[in-house]
């Protein structure tokens, strides 16, 4: 079996974070939202996988991944251009699927018990599709599904007033190649695209079977800067104690905190975890972060106080302030201004941006 990655997206929800980089690269837990999927690509044991790109952050994500050595599985760059709804970006992959069945995984989703249960059960034989779901408190608000007494899909509905059951797509998708017949066949929805969805629904009207697979743990979405934090939050509840760089004084660092090489925690910081700090990383004197933080690669930070926050890397953030559920872009910096008294701040800060507080 094959993976098809989804990583075309503009990331428009994410602005101003993604006017500079691609939204599947915003690491959550020091870690890009990307390696995730490809983590449980592996764990699936499938390691032949096209990444589908967009117009924008092309070569950036094309950087990150190379060609697949470094994560031990072979990826062929697969160009779909504008995004055209997510039915085009996996009718652009039918050249590289050819006669295998595929696994579909949006770029910028997680989760935490992977795909290898779902990959595990899917039968080509017996059905043309599989889908990954899970049971949400307002239906209304999603893509939902019907199902008969066999547990198989029998009815697609988006966000509809009398949900047919509580069970939401959570993109996550198993494919043959029938899907592809589907996808050629589609004309644009209302939305101008090509609606994924309406290729399921095509195989249903065909009589062919559709198979259901509820995910039991924790799905997300991270299309939102609510939703980078969230996430960062969900991942940092299950990271190890694990002090790989440097701490002067490790009484001052308190439950699970990831410390990677090269990173510093000076005397007189405070880290209360679970935290990440990235490496190369110096967390100077009379500094606290806080729970659920995470700080991104080569940063400094000075005299802040810090919690429940994502700051992506390369970060100068020396303003004696409190700041709390922020997502920080790369290379930004936050400094003080003469005059001011330490309030609780909260923002969205992009890359290249500076701040006097």
């Amino acid at each position: 079996m094959k993976g098809v990655l989804l990583a075309g997206g503009t990331g428009s929800r994410l602005y101003p974070i993604t006017h500079t980089g691609p939204k599947q690269l915003v690491p959550i837990a020091n870690k890009p939202v990307l390696d995730y999927a490809i983590e449980d690509f592996i764990d699936a044991g499938i390691t032949d996988i096209g990444v589908i790109l967009g117009n924008k952050g092309r070569e950036a994500i094309q950087q990150h991944l190379g060609d697949g050595s470094d994560y031990g599985v072979d990826i062929t760059y697969i160009i779909q251009g504008d995004p055209l709804g997510l039915a085009h970006a996996v009718g652009c992959a039918k050249e590289f699927v050819g006669d295998e069945s595929f696994v579909v995984y949006l770029g910028d989703d997680l989760m935490r018990e992977g795909i290898e249960e779902m990959v595990a059960d899917f039968d080509p034989e017996e059905y043309a599709a599989g889908i990954g779901l899970q049971e949400v408190d307002e239906p209304s608000r999603y893509g939902v599904v019907g199902r008969n007494d066999d547990d198989d899909i029998v009815e697609l509905a988006e966000k509809p007033d009398d949900p047919p059951s509580n069970l939401a797509l959570i993109g996550i998708y198993v494919f043959t190649p029938e899907i592809f017949d589907q996808i050629e066949a589609l004309e644009p929805s209302w939305r101008g695209e090509l609606e994924i969805t309406d290729a399921i629904q095509g195989l249903l009207d065909d009589d062919r079977r559709v198979q259901s697979h509820v995910v039991h743990g924790w799905w997300k979405d991270t299309g939102k800067p609510s939703d980078v934090l969230h996430a960062n939050r969900l991942v940092l509840d299950a990271i190890d104690r694990n002090l790989a760089g440097t701490v002067e004084n490790k009484e001052s660092v308190i439950g699970r905190v990831e410390l990677h090489e090269g990173a510093v925690i000076e005397n007189g910081a405070v880290v209360r975890g679970p935290v990440s700090i990235g490496a190369d990383t110096r967390i100077g004197s009379g500094s606290y972060i806080g729970p659920y933080t995470s700080i991104g690669e080569n940063s400094e930070i000075d005299n802040a106080h810090i919690e429940a926050s994502v700051t992506m890397g390369d970060n100068e953030i020396t303003a004696d302030r409190t700041i709390v559920d922020s997502l920080i872009g790369r290379q930004a910096a936050i400094t003080s201004s003469e005059d001011k008294q330490p309030t609780g701040d909260r923002m969205v800060i992009g890359r290249n941006s500076t701040l006097e507080l």
